[in-house]
């Protein structure tokens, strides 16, 4: 079983060493090239010994992932390697596996977002996501271009917006592929929201039309949030 391979993923005890390299574990263990090495040290500059990252290292290779994915997930979030291990990741991968999610997918799933990935909201998330954009490969679609949706929540920015959505006229299929294309808007303010919506009836396209999911994209507010994001959660 997945939950039982991942907390039994520990490293053995070593002590903290003066001798102990982050710039060389990092490349010598995860596959950093020395400028990747560099820059990613400065943000691990506390650890003094590999037993927390060779955990961490263990539970990637349980997902599946190969020495090219744990290298491009250090290389992103450096700080991955110093999760909590019993309390944050084998628990959400434990949860991950009740719904259904293989090794592989998981494996993914973590690859596209490892700092969203540490958010224990993603096990409540994911069966959300997919009753919304249909398929689990549409949810890596959709998390690829906006990682924060993992961590996002629910019940307060991500269930308003899409009831919204629903009352401007835009059915399941174009809200999902709305929300695949520009996965930000699920988190931006009401007001913006609003004002995309006026923009694109001022544009002559009417709530409900096929159009009107275009409209939206095109609107002078979605540029503008497009070209510099943020993120309500």
């Amino acid at each position: 079983m997945l939950h039982l391979r991942l907390f039994s993923a520990t490293a053995p005890c070593i002590p903290p060493s003066s001798s102990f390299s982050v710039e060389e574990y990092l490349t010598e263990n995860c596959g950093l090239t020395r400028p990747q090495a560099l820059k990613a040290s400065a943000k691990l500059s506390h650890l003094k010994s590999p037993s927390k990252p060779d955990a961490v290292l263990a539970f990637l290779a349980g997902l599946g992932l190969s020495s090219a994915d744990v290298a491009a997930v250090v290389a992103k979030d450096p700080q991955f390697l110093c999760a909590k291990l019993q309390r944050t990741l084998a628990p959400i991968a434990a949860g991950l596996t009740g719904l259904g999610l293989s090794h592989s997918e998981i494996g993914r799933l973590l690859s596209l977002a490892p700092t969203n990935f540490r958010c224990k909201s993603v096990v409540s998330n994911i069966p959300y996501y997919l009753s919304l954009f249909g398929s689990y490969e549409d949810v890596l679609r959709a998390v690829k271009r906006g990682p924060y949706l993992l961590s996002s929540d629910l019940e307060n920015t991500v269930k308003p917006t899409v009831a919204y959505l629903h009352e401007c006229g835009l059915g399941a299929c174009s809200i999902a592929q709305l929300l695949i294309d520009e996965p930000w808007v699920i988190g931006t303010k009401p007001e913006r929201l609003q004002e995309m919506v006026a923009s694109a009836e001022g544009l002559g396209v009417p709530r409900g039309s096929v159009m009107f999911r275009h409209a939206l994209r095109a609107s002078p507010s979605s540029a503008k949030r497009r070209s510099q994001p943020k993120w309500r959660t």
